[in-house]
């Protein structure tokens, strides 16, 4: 008798369970939308660089035993939004300004930082005269990598995801970069090859 009485209130405790929809970031789809923003701002770059790794999946979180009774709640293959007009008034600006740094990243005097950034790796390399110049192209540049990677996590409703979207982006922006240029690894620098 004792045993019925809570038994019975089981069908209504599952019913108004709470089911919990985990948001998680999208690995796979960032690196996709990194790719295609790096090819944007460089253009199309050799076939050297690696192709991007497979993203996880996360399972559904619902014990096996509950998924019949309550619907789980799965999240869709993600997709990143990269569509606005500051995220392509970003992109504009970042492929005008890197046909003037280019030269730089073949000469080694800027590299990519651990950070999805750009520095003057080797200032000696640069004119004298060139320098302040230089200084303000990577100035520049790093103003419109945060300024773009906050503007997809705002867009994508998630300013949260904005460190994992700038680790993703400087992830992509070395393995996209041709041999020769250098970026920062381990805390040091190295040259791709």
């Amino acid at each position: 008798m004792r045993l019925r009485k809570p038994l019975s209130l089981l069908p209504a405790l599952l019913a108004t369970a709470c089911v919990t929809i985990n948001i998680y970031f999208p690995a796979a789809a960032a690196e996709k939308a990194a790719d295609r923003i790096i090819e944007e701002v460089w253009g199309a770059q050799p076939e050297e660089s690696a192709p991007p790794p497979a993203g996880k999946e996360q399972s559904s979180t619902t014990p096996g035993w509950l998924e019949w009774l309550v619907s789980p709640a799965h999240a869709a293959e993600a997709d990143l939004n990269v569509s606005s007009p500051a995220i392509e008034s970003l992109t504009a600006s970042m492929r005008a300004r890197h046909r003037r740094l280019e030269p730089h990243y073949a000469s080694g005097a800027v590299g990519l930082t651990a950070a999805g950034e750009v520095a003057v790796r080797a200032p000696a390399s640069v004119p004298l005269r060139e320098r302040n110049a230089v200084k303000k192209l990577v100035a520049d540049e790093n103003a419109d990598r945060n300024a773009l990677y906050r503007e997809i996590a705002r867009v994508n409703g998630q300013p949260k995801w904005e460190r994992e979207i700038r680790t993703t982006f400087a992830r992509r922006w070395v393995d996209n970069a041709p041999s020769g240029w250098w970026y920062q690894a381990g805390g040091g620098w190295q040259q791709k090859r």
